[in-house]
């Protein structure tokens, strides 16, 4: 499903270039639950970024299924980011100005659902997570963890064969943090492939596999 080659990520500046990451090989089949782990700084947050297509890499190879990412273009990478994949951002991401419902709701609206498909699957999301009683309010209006909330139900709303998650849990409760993981495990056993990058090693222990990071390489 993802092949990364000898990718690298850096920035330029002056004489010197800052490298993010550095030399990154990696194969992720179909249906994997893989957990990245390591200090801040190690490059997590930009590899997701990466394979989620929201960044592009400074050189190396990218395949995403039959396609060769480091070649497309902007607008085709959008198209199959959008096509296959949900985020779980540890800043949220939601959009101010909408509503609970609304920032649900856009996902859909990008994949061109029909209005009462839309209207269900909100209503849906709104119940598994709880947050009825939210739907008409404004992220401003939220706390942090409801916030989070919403944005796992917007990641998962369009079904996306790919999930990804930056510290899915990093502003939960404990027991809201349990019911995200044990969610995350119920979609991964039904088929979807998810990566988290995590400083817990609590839910680290819930991916099949641990790529650790350290300074943008791959260790160990």
């Amino acid at each position: 499903m993802i092949k990364l080659r000898k990718v690298n990520k850096f920035y330029s500046s002056g004489h010197f270039d800052t490298y993010v990451l550095r030399q990154i090989t990696l194969n992720i089949e179909e249906g994997e639950f893989v957990s990245v782990m390591g200090p801040s700084g190690a490059g997590k947050s930009t590899l997701l970024n990466i394979v989620g297509m929201l960044d592009t890499a400074s050189d190396g190879e990218y395949c995403f299924y039959d396609h060769e990412v480091h070649n497309l273009s902007e607008r085709k990478r959008t198209a199959l980011q959008q096509e296959y994949t949900g985020f779980v951002f540890q800043s949220y991401h939601l959009i101010d100005d909408l509503t609970v419902f609304e920032n649900l709701e856009t996902p859909l609206l990008y994949k061109k659902v029909k209005s009462a498909e839309r209207k269900s699957r909100v209503a849906d999301m709104l119940d598994r997570f709880q947050i009825v009683a939210k739907k008409d309010l404004f992220p401003a209006q939220l706390s942090g963890g409801q916030q989070q909330l919403v944005g796992v139900a917007r990641a998962i709303i369009t079904n996306p064969r790919l999930i990804l998650a930056d510290e899915p849990t990093g502003n939960l409760q404990s027991a809201q943090g349990k019911q995200i993981m044990e969610l995350f495990t119920q979609l991964n056993k039904d088929g979807t492939t998810i990566i988290q990058a995590t400083h817990s090693e609590t839910n680290a222990a819930y991916g099949k596999r641990i790529i650790n990071l350290l300074d943008g390489w791959v260790a160990g």
